[in-house]
């Protein structure tokens, strides 16, 4: 446990520095978007693409793993969902809520952290849950909003949807990167030394983005903020051992990839879309907070349990 702890404890050092530079201003928020967007357009996308085009669509693409990934989460989403309509929030809250509880930072912290810590085994399962989250949660949230708000699901919605995903880097590398790889192309030398460097910068980039971003965020509404972290960091990990191992008999490594993934704390993402359409933002602000300070120690206790 505590050689864990010490192996991921640099990477929430590097938070930490984000965290600092944020809080002093020597980072303004102009500059963390920036870096963000540097991060999240280049360099991920390059780390991405350079994963992908290196596995092949059959280490990607496991049915009985999503299975169980999908299984797991969507129990802790209908939990969360039957919690926060007990407390008889209004509808787009209820969905706000669900998100914040299932949603982890596998981009920007799962990716780097889970492939160094675990070996380059994790990149197609860690993969998969970065998929699966894209593309039916961030869907999901977007088909229940716009439904709750228009009264209906309209016609171009699908199309908005599927040009939302078709716009972000992340599924866009994923799939270019699993493209070449299917036509069994190797990456040219110079063109695989370029994408291992910009690649390079997603690690500190995206943990020091992380930090600089949560030194705007705020800490209102506690109460709530500190069930949807515990939703977060021990419900979900523990739904998806619990198909992942019992119900779908995932192997054993597989397993443990997804179970560490689905400990990962609230996403930035779904603060974004929390703006983006002026549900409870504040409450999700508060929510990636606590959940990653908490993580600091939930994290590598799930690691070191999947690591047996």
């Amino acid at each position: 446990m505590l050689a864990i702890f010490l192996k991921t404890l640099p990477f929430f050092a590097l938070i930490g520095l984000g965290f600092w530079a944020g809080r002093s201003r020597f980072f303004s928020a102009e500059a963390t978007a920036a870096l963000t967007k540097f991060v999240f357009y280049f360099a991920l996308s390059a780390m991405l693409f350079r994963f992908s085009a290196n596995l092949s669509i059959a280490q990607v693409i496991d049915w009985t793993l999503i299975g169980a990934y999908l299984w797991g989460t969507f129990t802790i989403y209908l939990i969360a969902t039957a919690v926060a309509m007990i407390r008889r929030l209004p509808f787009e809250e209820v969905v706000i809520e669900a998100q914040v509880a299932v949603i982890g930072n596998v981009g920007f912290l799962g990716i780097p952290m889970l492939v160094l810590l675990l070996g380059e085994a994790a990149i197609g399962p860690v993969m998969l849950v970065l998929a699966t989250d894209l593309i039916v949660f961030s869907s999901l949230f977007t088909i229940l909003i716009s439904a709750s708000r228009d009264g209906r699901i309209s016609m171009g919605l699908p199309r908005s949807i599927a040009l939302g995903l078709m716009k972000n880097p992340m599924i866009v590398a994923m799939a270019a990167g699993l493209l070449w790889s299917a036509m069994a192309l190797p990456i040219p030398t110079p063109a695989d030394e370029f994408l291992t460097i910009l690649g390079g910068a997603a690690t500190p980039g995206a943990l020091f983005a992380i930090g600089a971003s949560l030194a705007g965020k705020t800490a209102e509404r506690m109460v709530v903020a500190g069930w949807l972290s515990f939703a977060k960091l021990v419900l979900h990990p523990a739904a998806v051992a619990l198909a992942a191992l019992v119900i779908f008999s995932v192997d054993r490594f597989d397993a443990g990839v997804i179970i560490a993934a689905a400990s990962l704390p609230v996403a930035g993402n779904v603060y974004i879309l929390a703006s983006n359409y002026n549900v409870a933002p504040a409450r999700v602000s508060a929510s990636i907070l606590v959940s990653t300070l908490v993580s600091i120690v939930t994290v590598s206790v799930i690691i070191a349990w999947v690591s047996l």
